[in-house]
């Protein structure tokens, strides 16, 4: 069964891209998201509390995000946009910020293991939830930043 979250697909080519573009460390949250959906029709939360969103991620919503087949689960309005984020020791400047799935899959090349956190958004009403989290890149020590270090240190 094919996994329908963006990010970069694994390529069978060579060695370092398939471990590189390989997910490890999956975790989806799909049991929290319907814990939050039923305590909301329960009352127990208000629609403040679960549509949220600030500025910066209903922007990258609309410059990284990849529509979803999924309505809405609050407004019903329409259909869900999932943003990756990336974080990692090894991106620098790139840490915690949205990305495209070509710039997911270039850094998954180029770095260290970053981690991917994907948020669904609701352009409409401003629900968001992470939905998935997973590992991305090179094995420790074969990033950029390291090559960089050891450069530096030749000379």
């Amino acid at each position: 069964m094919r996994d329908p979250r963006p990010g970069p697909p694994p390529r069978a080519e060579d060695a370092t891209g398939r471990a590189a573009l390989t997910r490890r460390r999956v975790v989806d949250f799909a049991l929290r998201r319907r814990g939050v959906l039923s305590e909301l029709r329960e009352g127990g939360l208000s629609l403040r509390e679960v549509c949220d969103a600030d500025v910066y991620l209903m922007r990258a919503a609309g410059f990284h995000g990849v529509a979803t087949e999924t309505v809405c689960p609050v407004c019903r309005k329409e259909n869900l946009t999932e943003v990756s984020w990336v974080f990692g020791d090894d991106l620098g400047s790139a840490s915690g910020s949205a990305r495209g799935a070509d710039e997911i899959e270039h850094l998954a090349l180029t770095h260290d293991a970053f981690t991917v956190h994907v948020v669904e958004v609701c352009r409409s009403c401003s629900w968001n939830h992470l939905v998935l989290s997973y590992e991305l890149g090179l094995p420790e020590g074969e990033g950029r930043r390291v090559r960089r270090v050891v450069r530096q240190m030749r000379r």
